[in-house]
């Protein structure tokens, strides 16, 4: 069927990807860092970005006649982020991206303003936070007055960069994926809620038209198809091959975890923020504070790295010789507890050893995991398989502890970058729509990327044990964390 092209526009750099329609081989690969502005050379203010920055090093990553024969593009881009720009479609001032904590207050009074955490849940299926476009409005319309009253239209990266392809045409577009990201659009009814948008900013703005996952952005002049376009998370999914019964978690300094699931989901504390994804289906998605941050703490205090410290924790046994890690190292959302501080648990005479240390810090680590996907498990999300990503997921001790803790097959798949695999495969689908090979409604076949695979094995029962000890602990210094008012189910204890 011909060639496509996925590019992947991070928070640092512009990777590109030409892939085999197909068989989703990789044919050609190109990379360039975002260029620094001059006179910074430790960066910028990584809150904010001239997106031109964006453009120059895509240029740079497509250099050398790297799109020679390209019929399609798909765009994935960072999320969180958002490009206010005036009624003429220029810059009012510049793009405000990354995880921004200068929204906090604004976040804050944003959910006062709706009615508190459960009105919002119901409105869009997440509660404001920082990082989100919703919370930067409100922090634009509170700091920079002026500015934000020349707002006319809002545009997250990946639709501006889209937009840009395509000769900024009168028409503009997002999808499903990214308009679910904003805060001011209901993935549970599939619109867009300008009131949202005028809460924040102090009044409306025009929202791009959200497509379907299989159709065309449009074309360029010289008959390049650009499809929709997503965030690099749904972009991700779509480049793992993801479907119903599938979870990722993300072993990052904080934790998260998504699954594939028919419908929006939404719950009463705000512990799940409801996604759609890039395939017509929806990413409910559970975050954590602490994931790898506790494993590196265990290591420092132990005097060694990560590695060092998934050996000593193979020379203990399941459970810990007792001890239980609560890792709320930086307070927690998941259970709601921002205020807290870690607790180790179960210490006696012989407990303390430093083997035993580092298999609780594995243990606390995936535990509390695992807490996240109960809230996802107890409001109907079915989970076959969980693929475990983030450097952290190549430890021993993870793997050897995370298929029992998980209660579920484990896929670790091979080191790529599946964001700009995703926005391949969405090309090669959009194409296939328009040229009438591909049905809309399901994307093309590619091959699962490489992986290890993990089962639960005959020590099950022992790691569920494990498991059924973490939770008596966090119920014993926690009592009632996830009940009515902090979270709205006990974690392996089934819906109240």
């Amino acid at each position: 069927m011909g060639i496509v092209a996925g590019l992947d526009s991070s928070s640092a750099f512009t990777r590109i990807v030409v892939c085999d329609t197909e068989t989703g081989a990789v044919l050609r690969q190109g990379y360039a860092p975002h260029p620094q502005p001059a006179g910074e050379p430790d960066g910028a203010n990584p809150h904010e970005t001239d997106p031109q920055a964006w453009l120059l090093s895509l240029g740079e990553a497509a250099g050398g006649g790297l799109l020679e024969g390209v019929q399609a593009i798909g765009v994935s881009a960072q999320q969180h982020g958002l490009l206010p720009l005036d009624a003429q479609g220029g810059l009012v001032r510049s793009a405000l991206v990354g995880n921004d904590k200068r929204g906090q207050v604004a976040a804050a009074d944003l959910i006062d303003g709706l009615g508190g955490r459960q009105a919002w849940s119901e409105a869009v299926g997440s509660v404001p936070h920082a990082a989100q476009p919703l919370a930067k409005l409100a922090w634009l319309a509170r700091t920079e007055p002026e500015a934000a009253r020349r707002v006319a239209v809002l545009m997250s990266p990946h639709d501006w960069l889209v937009w840009q392809l395509l000769g900024r045409p009168a028409r503009r577009t997002t999808d499903r994926g990214g308009a679910s990201g904003t805060g001011y659009w209901s993935p549970a009814t599939g619109s867009w809620r300008p009131d949202l948008v005028e809460l924040a900013l102090g009044h409306r703005a025009l929202l791009p038209e959200v497509l379907g996952p299989a159709e065309a952005a449009g074309t360029t002049p010289e008959g390049l198809l650009i499809s929709a376009g997503t965030g690099e998370t749904m972009a991700a999914a779509l480049g793992l091959g993801l479907g119903p019964g599938d979870a990722v978690v993300s072993l990052g300094a904080s934790g998260s975890v998504m699954a594939v699931h028919h419908e929006a989901l939404s719950e009463p504390g705000g512990l799940i923020t409801s996604l759609a994804d890039a395939a017509g289906m929806h990413l409910p998605v559970v975050n954590t504070s602490n994931a790898v941050r506790a494993l590196r703490g265990t290591a420092e205090l132990l005097g060694t790295d990560l590695e060092g410290l998934s050996e000593l924790a193979l020379k203990s046994t399941p459970g810990a010789h007792g001890l239980v890690l609560l890792p709320y190292l930086e307070g927690e959302r998941t259970p709601n507890l921002p205020h807290t501080a870690g607790t180790l648990s179960g210490l006696r005479r012989d407990s303390m050893k430093p083997e035993h240390l580092a298999r609780a810090a594995f243990e606390g680590m995936l535990c509390g995991l695992v807490d996240a996907l109960d809230v996802l498990r107890t409001r109907g999300v079915e989970i076959r398989r969980v693929f475990l990503l983030g450097a952290a997921a190549e430890l021993p001790a993870v793997q050897a502890a995370a298929p029992g803790l998980f209660g579920t097959q484990v896929v670790v798949p091979a080191p790529a970058d599946y964001a700009v695999l995703g926005a391949a495969r969405q090309a090669a689908w959009a194409l296939g729509v328009a040229q009438g090979t591909l049905a809309p409604h399901t994307p093309p076949v590619w091959p699962e990327p490489a992986a290890q695979v993990f089962e639960p094995g005959e020590e099950f029962p022992a790691w569920q044990a494990v498991r059924q000890q973490y939770i008596a602990t966090r119920e014993q210094i926690h009592p009632g964390a996830f009940q009515p008012g902090a979270g709205a189910f006990q974690p392996g204890a089934g819906a109240f």
